[in-house]
């Protein structure tokens, strides 16, 4: 039992109600669609460093969680925003983390993982040209098929900020593909997720800039595997995923409408790539696995429960997303404290964990609910709500 603050101010006792769903040893190949989740980094609670300045990663936790992953059967898309690139992890530390994480899939006969190659080791500024963020692109491209991984090609804060319209896009995009090693997957991340990125594509109304990452795509589709777009709109993943070359993937980014985006309609479906999938994973293991057999029921029956978590995870502002990821991985036993790079655990209220921790339950992803108790019970503890 764990006594929980509620919207009014008051506090009452919560006990965990469901059984978590089943941890069991899956293969990706087992699966009928290809899933990542996003994974997020482990700090190192005992660096004696300035957590806002100074980044300092647990790797042995780090890495034991890429393989928590991989035990599952899911992949992992390595140093992306949910390992908080751009909000507290910088190009040194993910290039470290991409070579780390790469050595131990090299371990695993079963290890699927795609690495993010992005420009955010040049800050956005008026001197920065487009010939600037093509050669970013290609230092950290060059690092990632250096250990003969898979590239995310990421969106480009310092694109967004010296494009003057798509043309500048079209050049960078197809200069980039034309020189990768194997076909990437394209990440077009929303401005909920990164202000810096809004009116990506060179157009600030998305069904606009859609069409010129669409011309980018059919002009390269050899070298394009997929795209993952996070836009939190079903009907606008379903739209372009419609109009995508037959050879080229949709990879949903939606934290909101996942389930049915993945189970699909009678025109296609999407592969996922997702940040929910780190703090979901037992349940999304099962559940793909059901739909890989052909039970959607049972896919439902255990995402969909999901749904209110992710989007409670993922609300406004999105991007502090990682607080209730990592805050998961806490009360799961997967990390020893709820302390995160550059200081994220601060981004979210207590009433934010309270609900957080009765929407996991409900979700059945408290895989031990006498050590989430536990463990929720000190949390609310510093945080001031008394506990008996």
């Amino acid at each position: 039992m764990v006594n929980l603050p509620n919207a009014d101010g008051s506090v009452s006792a919560y006990t965990v109600k469901n059984a978590p769903v089943e941890i069991k040893k899956r293969k990706a190949s087992g699966f009928n669609r290809i899933a990542y989740a996003a994974a997020h980094v482990v700090a190192d609670p005992f660096a004696d460093t300035d957590p806002w300045l100074t980044p300092a990663i647990d790797w042995d936790k780090t890495v034991a969680f890429r393989h928590h992953l991989w035990d599952l059967g899911l992949g992992v898309a390595e140093a992306m925003d949910t390992a908080q690139r751009g909000m507290g992890l910088g190009w040194p530390e993910a290039k470290d983390l991409i070579g780390r994480a790469l050595k131990e899939a090299e371990s695993r006969d079963d290890a699927l993982i795609a690495c993010g190659a992005g420009t955010d080791h040049v800050a956005p500024g008026p001197d920065v040209t487009i010939d600037d963020i093509v050669r970013a692109y290609e230092e950290q491209i060059e690092a990632v098929e250096a250990h003969n991984g898979r590239i995310i090609l990421m969106a480009s804060r310092a694109l967004a900020a010296a494009a003057t319209g798509p043309d500048d896009y079209m050049r960078v995009y197809d200069r980039i593909l034309s020189q990768v090693a194997e076909p990437v997957i394209i990440h077009w991340l929303g401005e909920m997720f990164d202000p810096a990125l809004e009116g990506y594509w060179g157009k600030a109304d998305h069904m606009a800039a859609m069409d010129i990452a669409l011309d980018v795509i059919a002009g390269n589709a050899s070298k394009v595997d997929g795209i993952k777009i996070s836009l939190l709109s079903k009907e606008k993943e379903i739209d372009m995923r419609r109009r995508l070359p037959e050879s080229v993937k949709m990879y949903t980014g939606d934290d909101f409408n996942y389930a049915e985006l993945i189970a699909g309609d009678d025109a296609g479906y999407s592969h996922a790539l997702l940040g929910i999938f780190d703090a979901i994973a037992p349940a999304a293991s099962a559940g793909l696995e059901a739909l890989g057999k052909g039970d959607e029921k049972a896919f439902y029956d255990v995402l969909e429960p999901t749904v209110p978590l992710s989007r409670h995870i993922f609300k406004a502002p999105t991007r502090f997303y990682k607080t209730g990821v990592v805050f998961l991985a806490y009360l799961n036993g997967l990390q020893d404290h709820f302390t995160m790079i550059g200081g994220q655990e601060s981004t979210r209220s207590t009433q934010h964990l309270a609900e957080l921790f009765r929407l996991a339950d409900d979700a059945r992803v408290l895989m031990n609910p006498e050590l989430a108790e536990r463990r929720m019970r000190e949390v609310m503890s510093v945080r001031g709500i008394a506990q008996g």
